[in-house]
């Protein structure tokens, strides 16, 4: 038996080691010097001329875009069905109504289509998640929120490096949140970064992050000991920080060598019957290559396969509405409705090797 083929595995230097263990042997070990240079430097990589505010998670980031957005109690905000739960979670805090729109069927992306149809007077904010790290359409979101005179907000925890049209991603919406999690491109075990479009809610953001606290101006013996907006404890730590300028020193290297695999499925399965790679094809945008995933009948069967030969398998996002929650599920999203049991995400991370896809391939390419 080949050993295991895990689906994720962290990222995580030899170099990000080496900088945590000085951090922790500093006086910085909580929010201190080292989150501002990785807000600096993040955002000169990814959002030059925009801001960047770390945060304790990715969660933490998009519930500040909705809070600095205005969204509250009954407010409608129209979202992706088919995204992590921590995309719209968030929305349920604010006590926000949210309406769900459908995806497309190759990119498992928001239709802008449907979200035209949806928006209303009553909608607050758009909120898209570029899956597997493919852009939405964000020209046609862009278009519907600008008429609307309405937000547009990224959830891009898989997008890291994206492009659409040439354009960093997030230079294309008013918010946009990134997660670190353990498994994402860039790892600070957890944390989160939100870019701003409007740079004058900067100091809003540290704020909120930070209890409502003006942190600066305390450190500095100028606050006045008054809090005047409700905050959260999201900051990130000088500890995440470590890591997260240390990923950003090899990041290039490993978006190619993610972009590498996935280009090799597509490649390998374009002429396997049965089996559709999402989101592949574009030529308009890049892909970050957060996952890949295919399109495939039997599905079960296909996962009990690859479970055989020791590869592992699994959906990793569900539509939305099929948790409780939620509200349960909706009626008006037939592509959600005809797709749902059909994709399967493969490996793919930076701890495999182009051996390890053509192992997956062979296995596809033999049927199930």
């Amino acid at each position: 038996m080949e050993d295991r083929l895990p689906l994720f595995s962290p990222h995580v230097t030899e170099a990000a080691i080496t900088a945590v263990t000085d951090t922790l042997r500093s006086r910085w070990i909580g929010e201190g010097p080292k989150v501002a240079v990785f807000e600096e430097k993040f955002g000169g990589r990814f959002a030059p001329g925009y801001s960047a505010v770390g945060v304790g998670a990715g969660t933490d980031a998009v519930h500040l875009a909705y809070l600095l957005a205005g969204i509250d109690e009954g407010d409608e905000v129209i979202t992706t069905i088919f995204t992590c739960t921590a995309t719209n979670t968030p929305l349920l805090y604010q006590r926000a109504k949210i309406v769900f729109a459908d995806v497309q069927e190759d990119t498992l992306n928001i239709d802008p289509d449907h979200v035209r149809r949806l928006v209303n007077e009553r909608t607050k904010a758009i909120v898209c998640m570029p899956y597997g790290g493919l852009p939405c359409d964000m020209q046609e979101l862009q278009e519907i929120a600008s008429e609307n005179g309405i937000p547009l907000i990224t959830d891009a925890a898989h997008a890291f490096g994206a492009t659409y049209k040439g354009q960093d991603l997030a230079l294309l919406s008013d918010f946009t949140a990134y997660s670190f999690m353990a498994i994402k491109h860039i790892t600070t075990a957890d944390g989160g970064m939100l870019v701003l479009r409007e740079r004058e809610l900067t100091d809003k953001a540290r704020r909120m992050r930070w209890f409502g606290i003006d942190r600066s101006a305390k450190l500095e013996g100028g606050w006045d000991n008054n809090i005047r907006e409700v905050g959260y404890k999201y900051q990130m730590t000088d500890i995440a920080a470590a890591m997260g300028l240390a990923a950003l020193e090899d990041f290039d290297q490993t978006l190619r060598l993610r972009q590498g695999f996935l280009h090799a499925y597509e490649e390998r399965l374009r002429d396997v019957a049965g089996v559709d790679v999402v989101g592949s094809g574009y030529t308009d945008r890049e892909h970050a290559a957060w996952l890949c995933t295919v399109y495939v009948d039997d599905r079960a069967g296909l996962e009990r396969k690859l479970k055989e030969h020791n590869i592992d398998s699994n959906q990793v996002h569900y539509r939305n509405d099929r948790h409780d929650v939620f509200g349960g599920r909706r009626p008006d999203l037939p592509t959600m409705d005809r797709v749902e049991e059909r994709y399967l995400v493969l490996p793919l991370h930076t701890q495999m090797g182009i051996g390890d896809v053509e192992r997956v391939c062979d296995v596809l390419a033999s049927g199930w």
